[in-house]
């Protein structure tokens, strides 16, 4: 009787966090239990984002943690558009101190955290997934930011933060991300940079909404196809195209009105920056070392580093929690979800 075959190796998993959508988000839901650590400083960002990623390593027993953090002393986006993010209202003096002492405290921890100059934790998502990729490994990236989901793909997948924590968020896959959007996990940027994003005050090609914009990257393949028919076909074989797609689903047809906004003058242009703005770097040195012992980053840690770093904030449950999962310690198997 012949051998069965072997099954493939399963993949390590990274995880990669966006620490300041975490402390954003534990910072407005928090801030009313004014939880303070043993030298009195504010914490309860720190605390809820700490027990968010200790709740995720318990989820997904990954490998090695990466923290994403923004340079809080320039942006190269800011610098290219000053109106970048504009409109945001100012931060909380108790929210910046927490986001300046977030990196201390996870590196103290053992954990590996990456601050790229003028650059933001967007762009640690991006390197991430592309490293995981590289090195075949599986990605789970930790954010309330839909930039991410442009990284979206067969090795990494976004678990997107909305209210109710951790377990109430969405993980997305490319079968869900198109079910939410009706667009490939490969075409979200070029769909994002079509529709234009308020929360970073980019404004969309105009008259080119989230139903538009799928249906044109639907019917056209890639932006490059789109371009392309409008440089050498004035755009007939597109809205042709995207009439039938209307004709095919029922919808109204928009294949004249599409191709008229995407030939205005500045709409080509409008796309191109967005492009170029959206895009995270995705060639960042991550410092990961998988293969080296004790490199930052890799499960499990030091179990007397973790009681003292995490007992510092003062929450026993909390301690407890991160030595449970942070240290393999035997009484540390919880559930995974690979």
């Amino acid at each position: 009787m012949p051998p069965l075959p072997s099954q493939p190796p399963e993949r390590r998993l990274l995880l990669v966090v966006d620490a300041p959508s975490l402390l954003h988000r534990n910072h407005h839901a928090r801030a009313h239990t004014r939880i303070t650590d043993r030298a009195g400083r504010p914490v309860w960002a720190l605390h809820g984002m700490l027990r968010q990623i200790l709740e995720s390593v318990d989820r997904f027993a990954p490998d090695a943690v990466l923290f994403g953090l923004d340079d809080r002393t320039g942006s190269v986006r800011r610098d290219l558009y000053p109106d970048y993010k504009a409109g945001r209202a100012e931060k909380d003096p108790e929210l910046v101190d927490q986001l300046e002492r977030a990196g201390t405290l996870l590196d103290a921890l053992g954990l590996a955290t990456l601050t790229p100059p003028g650059l933001e934790a967007d762009d640690v998502n991006a390197s991430g997934a592309t490293w995981a990729r590289t090195h075949d490994w599986n990605c789970v990236i930790i954010t309330s930011d839909r930039d991410a989901f442009a990284h979206i793909s067969d090795h990494t997948r976004v678990l997107r933060l909305i209210d109710g924590g951790i377990n109430a968020s969405p993980l997305l896959n490319p079968a869900r991300l198109h079910a939410m959007y009706g667009v490939a996990a490969e075409s979200y940027l070029a769909y994002a940079a079509l529709r234009g994003d308020a929360s970073d005050n980019l404004p969309g090609v105009s008259g080119i909404g989230e139903k538009a914009a799928a249906a044109l990257l639907l019917a056209a393949g890639s932006m490059d196809a789109v371009w392309a028919d409008v440089d050498h076909d004035g755009g007939r074989s597109l809205a042709a195209a995207l009439d039938d797609l209307a004709a095919e689903t029922g919808g109204r047809r928009l294949g004249a009105g599409v191709v008229r906004r995407l030939t205005a003058p500045g709409a080509r242009e409008r796309y191109d920056f967005n492009v170029r703005m959206m895009s995270g770097r995705d060639d960042l040195d991550l410092g990961l070392t998988p293969d080296v012992p004790g490199t930052p980053g890799l499960l499990p840690l030091d179990i007397d580093r973790v009681s003292r770093v995490v007992g510092f904030l003062g929450i026993e449950a909390t301690t407890d929690l991160a030595v449970r999962v942070l240290t393999g310690d035997p009484a540390s198997a919880g559930p995974t979800s690979r």
